[in-house]
Parts: C-alpha cells; sequence; structure tokens
C-alpha cells in the first residue's frame, strides 16, 4: 500500500530509486528546485509504509489565452509498483490542479517506445497530437516523443486535441 503526499525539497535527495530507470528523463538538480519552487502544487509523489518513493509527478501550468494548460513535467513509477494505478492516481491529481487553474487542456510528452504508458495516457482520454523528431537526445539513438493532450472541462468544444498536422510528416 502506498498513500500520496506533497514532494518536498528533501524528497530529492531520496527519489534516485525512481527517477534512474531507463524510461525518465532525469533533469539538473536545479531544474527540480526550480519547478518545485514556483509550481508546489504540481509536485506529488507516493510513499511505501517504510517511507521508500514508489512514484512521483511534476507539472506545472503555462501558456496564454485558449493555450493555457497544464503540463506534466515527469511522472515515474518505480517497476515494482507499476500497473497498480499510481500513475493514473497522480495525472487525475495534476488534473484536478489545472481544473482548479482554469486550463483549457493537459499535456505532455512520453517516448514513442513507451507503450504501457501510451496506453494508460490513451485510457485517461488522451490523443496524440503530434510527434516530435528526437526530442529524447540522452540516449543513442535520439528517440521521438508523442505530445500527448487531453481536453479539461473549459475547453467545451475541445478545440485543443485537433491533431496537429506534423511539418515532419
Amino acid at each position: 500500500m502506498t498513500s500520496l503526499r506533497p514532494f518536498t525539497c528533501n524528497d530529492l535527495f531520496k527519489f534516485n530509486n525512481v527517477n534512474f530507470d531507463s524510461l525518465t528523463e532525469t533533469y539538473f538538480l536545479s531544474f527540480y528546485t526550480k519547478h518545485l519552487g514556483q509550481w508546489p502544487e504540481y509536485f506529488q509523489l507516493a510513499e511505501s509504509p517504510n517511507e521508500c518513493i514508489t512514484a512521483y509527478i511534476m507539472g506545472k501550468s503555462e501558456g496564454e489565452g485558449a493555450e493555457w494548460h497544464g503540463h506534466v513535467t515527469a511522472l515515474t513509477v518505480s517497476s515494482d509498483y507499476r500497473r497498480m494505478g499510481l500513475g493514473a492516481k497522480l495525472m487525475k491529481y495534476v488534473e484536478d490542479i489545472s481544473e482548479k487553474k482554469r486550463a483549457y487542456f493537459m499535456d505532455l510528452f512520453v517516448r514513442q517506445s513507451n507503450k504501457v504508458a501510451i496506453n494508460m495516457y490513451r485510457n485517461m482520454g488522451y490523443i496524440i497530437y503530434r510527434t516530435i523528431p528526437e526530442y529524447y537526445c540522452s540516449n543513442n539513438p535520439r528517440e521521438d516523443a508523442h505530445d500527448m493532450r487531453k481536453a479539461l472541462s473549459r475547453d467545451v468544444k475541445q478545440q485543443s486535441i485537433i491533431p496537429y498536422a506534423n511539418v515532419y510528416d
């Protein structure tokens, strides 16, 4: 069993067990601290009874006008805790924050090869809005990303999820 709680600065020194896996994009410490300081409401983690971090999500809100949206910067779940609904629960948390901020949509980037995550997002109502060639460049070979979106309640006509015509297609 796990419990959810807000992510704190001290957690940056305890999350390596979930952060260093091949599906997680790892950032510099300054990146995490800047985002945590600017958008603390978008940071949440799941913790086991022995206080081991099992998953976390970090996000933000950005854009202007009809482009005002919530963005998932990172979502990762420890391999021992996958397929238990933690990812979906954390996504729901960030979607609820974005609804309160009156965002039009949610978006996120996911590795094209991460089929399990893509299916989870699709089951949650996300669509592939566009594909970004070689977005992930920390691996060799570089990997494309899917920019996935989900319209929120403010986007009544769901204009934000009309798929983008890829310039690279």
